[in-house]
């Protein structure tokens, strides 16, 4: 007995079947079993790719022939199926049809096509690209689904590999928008990283101007982003030599420098930054342009807001100028870690105490005001106590809070308006992923501390069950660690706490 024989032996002996009553009954009493054999059906359409068996059509892309069978075709692509079955489209009536594509697309349509026969294909960060250009083209359903969730978990090996903003335009352009979604956020909490690779020249000039709006932009201080852009602005004035006739490359230029810069929130770098972009090259070729800009911000800090209000009606998304993001300099902001994240007990607390500016204009000194962070990322234990109230004394039980909690305390808010501190809080959660460490999330909040109100908890700042992982009890080997946890050992818990003074015009 051979092993096809055994295998539908020990198979008949296990199925069994539901007559049309819905009783199950033994399907050995009527000889109906039901067998798997699809890998060598699988493999029988295969080889008649591989060994160009009766093929009936011929696909021919750049002088390369590949033949196939017009039933595959049909079967795998929508837009196949149109062109080869549709009389109105004079491709139906040939044998041989000339397709034209890009010279990235024609190099890997080979194994593009043989993934019809197959349903295999080798997919990395550098190919990913012109794989789901072909499948989005002959929308190929099934393949353009694994592209994307390719992509979707790869997001941080792109942007080190150097392909990132070039998956952000085609996801935007050919509409993937939980991609591009993705992509955007990765730039835009870890654009400092995504700005030294060359895939940086790739944005788009309106892209890349809408991010530079954003106030949830992470980036060390304002100067960090000018600087950013002024290393962007330097490859496409390279691109438009190599594109354009002397005439038009100024012209063309200096609308993308005004584009971009018009971004940039000058009143939120120091005087001292202020005076130092004087000396910048691109400051002094446009100086009438950027003086002007900079003006706002001496105006700002000087303490004229009258001009800072003709500036706010003036100017389309004037109040942005004076709105901070997510700034991670020493003045606004620190880091808190957990080491031996596995070792901490639960309900256990890390607490970090630092100081950051009370004030964004520079006329008003540098008042700051103190914090104290306490973090509980094993969940929040409140013992037995007891409550007094008018009635008597009321015992309360014990009780456990299963979040990852951050609780910060303003020591002593300001009160030179009345009104206590208004305050705009980042809190960025670091993770790890294709051994690339980077931001993963960041929770913002607005929130207003007075005398009366020193407290803000913020629970579930990160979910409790992705970052608690639970070990298996039967194969420890498998546990996962979380994404959540950086180090050499994976065991660290690292968080960016940012406190900056909200906008004082809003």
């Amino acid at each position: 007995m051979d092993e096809n024989q055994q295998t539908l032996l020990n198979t008949q002996r296990k199925i069994t079947k539901k007559s049309n009553n819905g009783k199950t009954i033994d399907s050995q009493k009527d000889d109906i079993i039901e067998v798997d054999n699809s890998r060598t059906v699988l493999k029988k359409i295969a080889t008649l790719y591989a060994e160009r068996l009766m093929n009936d059509i011929c696909l021919v892309v750049n002088d390369t022939e590949y033949p196939a069978h017009r039933l595959i075709l049909c079967a795998s692509s929508d837009v196949f199926e149109v062109m080869l079955m549709s009389p109105q489209w004079s491709e139906s009536q040939e044998s041989r049809i000339t397709l034209q594509e890009t010279p990235q697309c024609a190099v890997i349509f080979g194994e593009f096509l043989r993934y019809f026969y197959t349903g295999q294909i080798r997919i990395s960060h550098s190919i990913v690209l012109p794989i789901i250009s072909l499948a989005d083209k002959y929308n190929v359903k099934d393949l353009i689904s694994l592209c994307l969730n390719f992509m979707q978990t790869h997001i941080p090996l792109a942007a080190v590999q150097g392909t990132l903003i070039s998956w952000l335009q085609y996801s935007i352009n050919c509409g993937h928008y939980e991609i591009t979604k993705g992509c955007h956020d990765f730039i835009k909490w870890n654009i400092e990283l995504v700005s030294n690779s060359s895939d940086f020249a790739n944005f788009e000039v309106d892209v890349l101007a809408s991010l530079a709006r954003q106030s949830s932009l992470v980036i060390p201080d304002e100067m960090t982003l000018y600087k950013c852009l002024e290393t962007w602005l330097g490859y496409q004035k390279q691109r438009l030599k190599n594109s354009s006739c002397a005439a038009d490359i100024d012209i063309a230029f200096k609308q993308i420098v005004f584009t971009v810069m018009t971004a940039v929130r000058f009143p939120m770098m120091s005087p001292r930054q202020l005076a130092e972009l004087l000396l910048s090259p691109l400051t002094q070729k446009y100086k009438e342009f950027f003086v002007e800009r900079m003006a706002i911000g001496m105006s700002f800090h000087s303490g004229q807001n009258y001009k800072v209000h003709e500036i706010i009606k003036m100017e389309e998304n004037g109040l942005l100028l004076f709105e901070p993001r997510l700034y991670t300099v020493d003045t606004c902001s620190s880091l808190i870690t957990v080491e031996n994240f596995s070792g901490l007990l639960s309900y256990h607390t890390r607490t970090l105490v630092f100081s950051s500016q009370s004030y964004l204009a520079d006329y008003v000194g540098d008042k700051s005001c103190e914090w104290v962070v306490d973090l509980y990322p094993k969940g929040v234990w409140f013992k037995k106590y007891f409550l007094i109230v008018w009635q008597g004394t009321v015992e309360m039980p014990e009780y456990v809070i299963r979040s990852v909690r951050l609780s910060l305390t303003c020591k002593e808010p300001p009160t030179d308006n009345g009104s206590g501190m208004g305050v705009k809080i980042g809190v960025l959660i670091y993770g790890i992923q294709d051994d690339v460490e980077h931001i993963v999330t960041v929770k913002e909040v607005v929130h207003r501390f007075d005398l009366n109100h020193r407290v803000l908890n913020l629970d579930n700042i990160i979910p409790f069950e992705d970052l608690n992982l639970k070990k298996d009890s039967i194969n420890t080997s498998s546990a996962t660690t979380s994404k959540y946890l950086v180090g050499p050992n994976k065991d660290t818990l690292k968080l960016h706490v940012i406190i900056s003074p909200l906008n004082p015009f809003k």
